[in-house]
Parts: C-alpha cells; sequence; structure tokens
C-alpha cells in the first residue's frame, strides 16, 4: 500500500489519513475534517479508488450519499487464512 500511495499526490494521502483516524465518511465528512475542496476530495477518492485503497459503499442514513472507507487488504487476510489452515493440517 505505501508503495502505491508514495504515487499519489498529497490530497490523496491526506484523505487516507482522514479515513484512517475516523473510519467510514461521507465525501461531505471528508471535505470537511481535511479542509480539502469538495473537487479536490473527489478527485484524490476516485484515485484511490483505482488503486483499490478506498472502498465506496451505500450510506444508509442517506442513500443519495456514499460512504467511504479504506480497502482491506486481502492479502494479510488470506495469508492468516492459509497459516490457520496449515496450522489445522499438522494437528
Amino acid at each position: 500500500m505505501d508503495d502505491v500511495l508514495s504515487e499519489l499526490p498529497p490530497s490523496a494521502k491526506l484523505v487516507v489519513k482522514v479515513l484512517e483516524y475516523n473510519g467510514g465518511m461521507t465525501q461531505k465528512e471528508i471535505v470537511e475534517k481535511s479542509r480539502l475542496s469538495q473537487r479536490t476530495v473527489r478527485d484524490a477518492l476516485d484515485r484511490l479508488q483505482e488503486n483499490d485503497l478506498v472502498e465506496k459503499d451505500i450510506y444508509i442514513p442517506d442513500a443519495r450519499q456514499n460512504l467511504y472507507r479504506l480497502a482491506l487488504a486481502e492479502s494479510d487476510d488470506e495469508t492468516e487464512e492459509e497459516a490457520v489452515e496449515a496450522e489445522a493440517l499438522l494437528d
């Protein structure tokens, strides 16, 4: 993740940090917390989604908005699952 993030603009890095500290947020909430313009946040979120660093879900309280959150590292989960399976085979 760090190598992909290093190639992105500072605004995208700031959005990642805001999501890291606050969890899932709407675009409007990210704008308020980051103090970036709406257009800059939208561009940063697009870039982060293209690189599979951010996931977009429906925001239940208001379906017109989206909820953005950091994508889980699936490779870490798979490695952990493989370790559990391997340990079970050894028993």
